[in-house]
């Protein structure tokens, strides 16, 4: 078997990306041997399509599921045609997720976790050079959960992406501060 997990980074000691389309990376491993490889994605800065062009990648890496802290529909829509599952509402770190995949702790998404073009303005470093916060954009409401658990997910999910702009502006800041404004 083998699982697409979206990264921040291409080792096991990365965290869960909680986009799918427009992550940095994709760990793909195989749960049992924790043999994996690491691959950029390349549709991290597209203009449109990253959720269809990225499911259909990894749809030819012949995966068997993805893990993932959100998918949009299009995207979804990609993986589920090809039978693969999808485990949203996943953080930390990337060996832990595999690690409640293989226990049984995750489970199988039954709908996109988020509008189109939710990834969008997330991604770090769109925005340089034109002011504070450029090409930043607040999450897309999560679509309506059908449980308290999902919702729950939704909003961790939705923390996390925050959390990163945050951290992305932060950084930013530092930046302009050491160059003088």
């Amino acid at each position: 078997m083998r699982i697409a997990i979206s990264a921040t980074g291409p080792s096991l000691d990365a965290d869960v990306d909680p986009r799918f389309g427009r992550c940095q990376y994709f760990i793909i491993v195989d749960p049992e041997t924790m043999q994996y490889e690491s691959m950029e994605n390349p549709s991290v800065m597209a203009g449109g399509g990253a959720g269809i062009s990225t499911a259909q990648m990894v749809v030819n890496k012949e995966v068997q599921a993805v893990i993932t802290g959100n998918c949009g529909p299009n995207a979804y829509q990609v993986l589920s045609a090809a039978g693969i599952q999808i485990t949203t509402g996943v953080s930390g770190k990337i060996k832990d997720a595999i690690q409640a995949y293989k226990s049984g702790q995750l489970q199988v998404a039954s709908q996109p976790t988020v509008d189109t073009h939710f990834g969008m303005g997330a991604t770090p470093g769109m925005g340089h050079g034109r002011g504070m916060g450029a090409g930043m954009m607040p999450p897309a409401p999560a679509p309506q959960p059908s449980s308290p658990e999902q919702e729950l997910e939704a909003l961790k999910a939705q923390s996390q992406i925050l959390a990163q702009q945050l951290s992305e502006m932060q950084r930013r800041i530092e930046e302009l501060e050491k160059r003088g404004g």
